[in-house]
């Protein structure tokens, strides 16, 4: 019943490899405000928007108007460890997880700070 309380929601659920960017579901004015978003990532070169955000957590509120965003990172390393006895935080690169959580941070921070919602 609060849906439309939600501005966006976000999902990582690829791991924290070094990213690229952000995929993005939403409609092109709220496409063009995560793009000037990204943007601000210049210096890590972090910067690129593409399409259809996608996972199981956040698919419900996209399916019903929400915009969406999932983290795109290198996922060449990503089975390797995943769900097995390596999935631990010893194989993670700190500086790979720090730029993931740089991406969040600053895409979090400047939606949450616009006087107006994501358009819908």
């Amino acid at each position: 019943e609060n849906i439309s309380n939600f501005d966006i929601v976000m999902e990582s659920d690829e791991g924290t490899f070094k990213p690229s960017g952000l995929a993005f579901t939403g409609n092109a004015k709220a496409r063009d405000i995560v793009k000037e978003i990204m943007a601000l990532l210049l210096p890590i070169n972090i910067t690129d928007v593409y399409d259809a955000a996608d996972g199981t957590d956040i698919d419900y509120w996209m399916r019903n108007g929400v915009p969406g965003a999932s983290l795109r990172d290198d996922l060449s390393k990503y089975f390797w460890f995943h769900h097995s006895q390596g999935d631990t935080m010893t194989v993670q690169d700190p500086n790979q997880m720090n730029l993931c959580a740089a991406v969040w941070t600053v895409v979090s921070y400047v939606i949450a700070d616009m006087e107006e919602m994501l358009p819908r």
